[in-house]
């Protein structure tokens, strides 16, 4: 029996979408939704490209004959994620996966990491952050996927601040200690940053530095020390809720 328009699967893919688009799969997506779902030619799932808003899409062919998906009819317009670029240092394994993902659902505009002094896992796998970043777009019906950065050292990286754009520090130092009451005269429509550093935190020298940007804001998360990848998740909601889409 075809799925209808109510199909829960959704799948990103890189081609433009418009009525009766012909989009062929590649081995990976080909495999998820013949194999693992056991879907069958006229079969309907979900279509995105973080462009082109969403798509109802009928399944063609097989597996292993020509597989594609057609395009039928658009279900929702594009949106876009508050103007909100997260930056980190990376973390090991899979709290750098959890670290992707969460990125992703608490909707930043960019995802950048950034090498610290005290940067554990001085490696980065680009490939294996985006699929993580699609995983979880797919998983949470999100539309717009955040541009991802190179992994770009500390010092180049705060170099190159943009004036424009202020800059959220997880501070345990700061000297509000409610972060809403330090985010009270944040505005909406301006461009914000926020930055999460390593499990050992920043050095004086990187302290120092973005201490002296021109539009940093400090905040602490709380009585409790968190891991990274929890307040990265937790400066994201503030951020959200203050300035974002939560409000």
């Amino acid at each position: 029996m075809s799925q209808d328009t109510a199909s829960p699967y959704r799948i990103f893919v890189e081609q433009s979408l418009q009525t009766d688009a012909l989009l062929s799969l590649e081995r990976t997506p080909a495999n998820y939704l013949f194999n693992v779902l056991r879907l069958h030619e006229g079969d309907v799932v979900h279509v995105f490209n973080g462009r082109d808003g969403e798509w109802t899409a009928k399944l063609t062919g097989t597996f292993k004959r020509s597989p594609a998906l057609k395009t039928l009819e658009q279900t929702r317009v594009q949106s876009y994620n508050p103007d909100i670029h997260y930056y980190f240092a990376p973390l090991k394994s899979a709290r750098l996966d959890y670290l992707m993902q969460k990125g992703v659902e608490m909707g930043a505009a960019h995802i950048g990491p950034v090498i610290t002094r005290r940067t554990q896992a001085a490696r980065f796998n680009m490939e294996r952050a985006r699929a993580n970043m699609i995983e979880a777009a797919e998983q949470c019906e999100i539309l717009a996927i955040p541009t991802l950065g190179e992994p770009i050292k500390f010092e180049k990286w705060i170099a190159t601040w943009p004036e424009d754009r202020v800059l959220i520090f997880c501070d345990e130092e700061a000297p509000v200690k409610n972060p809403i009451e330090a985010l009270s005269g944040a505005q909406r429509g301006t461009p914000y940053g926020v930055i999460i550093g390593p499990e050992g935190g920043f050095d004086a020298s990187e302290r120092a530095a973005l201490l002296a940007l021109p539009r940093v804001v400090r905040i602490s998360l709380g009585p409790r020390i968190l891991r990274a990848d929890t307040a990265a998740v937790a400066a994201l909601m503030l951020l959200q809720i203050t300035v974002g889409d939560m409000y």
